[in-house]
Order: structure tokens, then sequence, then C-alpha cells
């Protein structure tokens, strides 16, 4: 499954259109996969959408099966408000590594303090701004044009392209999330 984590080249040129069979051996594989093995694939299918170590991402999914909400939505929505894959989703970074790097170098504002921190959770109301001086960013620009012709900023997000921020109106649902995964094999996979 293409997991768009080299922004605008997955859109163009992707490795994984060109190849018909998985990397490593020619061999496919036999018989059908364990029910271990297909929620431990669709967990680091996750986990390499959002570029999270192992032990990160287990404190992640045991607040999500102690909070009173559904766990599985729980966990997704706390990767959707993680800063670094909101900073992706306003459009002005192409992928999660080059947001993390806005993020890690101080070009970014939440409420008018500097955070540096990626995985700092945005809550509703945030303001999240760009410095300024990254509107003439060649990257940045090119990450704002694919925005604009790709036209999947969610709705949750209200962007204002002049000043580089966005304001969090709401918390996302299921549907503006942005990982196509089954949250429940995830679930399921850590309650053994």
């Amino acid at each position: 499954m293409k997991l768009f984590l080299k922004g605008d080249k997955c859109y163009t040129k992707c490795v994984f259109e060109k190849r018909p069979t998985t990397p490593g051996m020619a061999k496919p594989q036999r018989g059908k996969p364990s029910p271990y093995a297909i929620r431990l694939r669709e967990k680091q299918k996750l986990r390499r959408f959002i570029s999270v170590n192992e032990r990160p991402f287990e404190r992640i999914v045991a607040n999500a099966s102690k909070s009173p909400e559904a766990s599985g939505e729980f966990l997704l929505r706390a990767l959707e408000m993680r800063l670094d894959n909101v900073i992706r989703r306003m459009g002005v970074a192409t992928s999660l590594k080059t947001a993390r790097q806005l993020v890690l170098h101080g070009h970014v504002k939440v409420s008018g303090k500097v955070v540096t921190i990626p995985s700092f959770q945005v809550d509703r109301g945030d303001v999240v701004a760009l410095s300024p001086k990254l509107k003439e960013n060649v990257g940045v620009k090119l990450s704002l044009d694919t925005a604009k012709r790709l036209n999947n900023r969610p709705s949750f997000l209200e962007f204002n392209e002049e000043g580089l921020l966005a304001k969090i109106t709401r918390l996302p649902e299921r549907a503006e999330m942005s990982f196509p995964v089954s949250e429940q094999l995830i679930i399921e996979y850590y309650s053994k």
C-alpha cells in the first residue's frame, strides 16, 4: 500500500506502481496470513504513516484504551492532532518529514508560542502559524501549490494562506482523518 512518505514524489513517479511484486525474495507468500500477522501488519502500517517508534506508539495506544470514548477513534484523533501532522495537513509541507523539520527548527508557533516538539498535541481553538520569513521559501511555495492542486485540506482547519496560519475549529471526525487503516485491528493487537 502507498504510504505517501515522500510527499509530491508519491503522486508523480512512485516506485510502488513500477514494481509488480513486494520487495525482497521473488517468491510469493504461501497460504493466508494468520490473524496475528494481519493485526501486526495494520499496526506497522500506521506506525510508518506517522513515523513513530514502538515505545511512543505504545504509550499513545495505552492512553487511547484508557479513554472513555471509542479507543480506535481516540487513537486516530490523537495522531491526527499531532503538530507535525497538522502542519502537513495545512499544506505547507508535502511530507511528514518536512513538517517535522519545520517544527524542530522553530518555525512554528501554536497560539503565539514557539513549539519545537513535533508530537505536541494541538487542541480545538488553537492557532498554528508559520514564521513569516517562510513565505519566500521554495519548499513551502511548492507545497502550497501542490495543496491547491490536490485540494486536500480538511474541513476542521481554517487556513489563511496570506498569514500562513490555520485555526483548529473542531476535532476531526473519522471520515476526515488521513490514515486509511482499520483502527480496531490495532487496538486488538495491543489487547492481547
